[in-house]
């Protein structure tokens, strides 16, 4: 069993309302979407682009409600664009994370992505790096992940569909070209099913260095028409390809099983990008909460 002393269970603001594609949640709140959380039973929260940026309003808007702030997400343009510019705003985006006492850095590289691109089918699309790219890539994680650590944080790689690390063997090659002590990897159940790798060999591959996990579902036969019908990434999560664990394909257990058996400790964060006009993201929350704490016991 996990030990509740190590574990924190949140949910990710991106069912109320979608950072990529406004239009879905733009009558969500703030303040809904954070009180909705605390009210499902969620301890800790990532930052959405609605939450205020000033720290100080939005430390009073989460203590009210006993929610932290496990992470946020950063866009890396280490293939792309010069080192120094990713740099700066990794300082800025770090400090504000600091400031709200998070402990990990949520770090995907954007240079190439397509996950942003309405229509460009996310299987067939893909971009893959070269190895001067990979160079690169390696190379600025390892000097963000100093920066990381000098604030006494981590950085965590969010592998992605439709970046250039999404397999398994990507994930691989960026865990052997960055150092093991400086850039480590979060662990994503949706984006490894989604991609067709298996979940529990990187789970197991890479225990020592996971400290942070996303639970997302898959609607299976949601995930066949995105093949079938060659969707971009943004059709297939308007078309329902994400849900929250215990409502798809996943089998969750044995992943938590695994995470138990290698002592992880840190954030089950559910993300689950939907429509919330179809998926009542307050719903979603409860039926999430009570998946997990049947399957863990918290």
């Amino acid at each position: 069993m996990f030990d509740s002393k190590k574990i924190k269970v949140g949910i990710c603001p991106i069912g109320w309302t979608n950072d990529d594609m406004p239009d879905l949640g733009k009558e969500n709140t703030f303040e809904q979407a954070v009180s909705e959380m605390a009210l499902a039973g969620f301890s800790g929260t990532e930052v959405g682009n609605k939450y205020p940026k000033d720290t100080n309003v939005l430390k009073r808007a989460l203590e009210i409600r006993n929610i932290q702030i496990a992470s946020a997400w950063f866009s890396s343009f280490l293939t792309t664009k010069p080192y120094e510019e990713t740099e700066k705003a990794f300082i800025e985006h770090r400090d504000f994370l600091n400031e709200m006492g998070a402990k990990v850095i949520v770090v995907s590289e954007q240079g190439h992505s397509i996950q942003g691109q309405m229509d460009t089918p996310i299987f067939d699309g893909k971009y893959h790096f070269n190895e001067d790219e990979w160079n690169l890539l390696a190379h600025g994680l390892n000097k963000l992940g100093k920066l990381a650590e000098d604030k006494g944080m981590k950085i965590v790689y969010h592998h992605h569909m439709g970046t250039g690390v999404q397999t398994t063997g990507e994930i691989d090659k960026l865990m052997s070209m960055t150092d093991e002590n400086l850039v480590y990897l979060l662990f994503d159940t949706g984006h490894l099913v989604y991609s067709g790798e298996d979940p529990i060999a990187i789970l197991n591959k890479y225990a020592s260095r996971i400290k942070h996990v996303h639970l997302k579902d898959i609607r299976a036969e949601v995930l066949e028409k995105v093949k079938k019908e060659k969707m971009s990434f943004l059709k297939g999560v308007r078309a329902g390809a994400f849900t929250v664990p215990g409502d798809g394909c996943i089998n969750f257990e044995p992943i938590f099983k695994a995470l138990e058996e290698n002592n992880y400790e840190g954030w089950l964060l559910v993300e689950a990008e939907q429509d919330p006009a179809i998926a009542n993201p307050f719903e979603y929350a409860m039926k999430a909460r009570k998946y997990i704490k049947e399957k863990i016991g918290f």
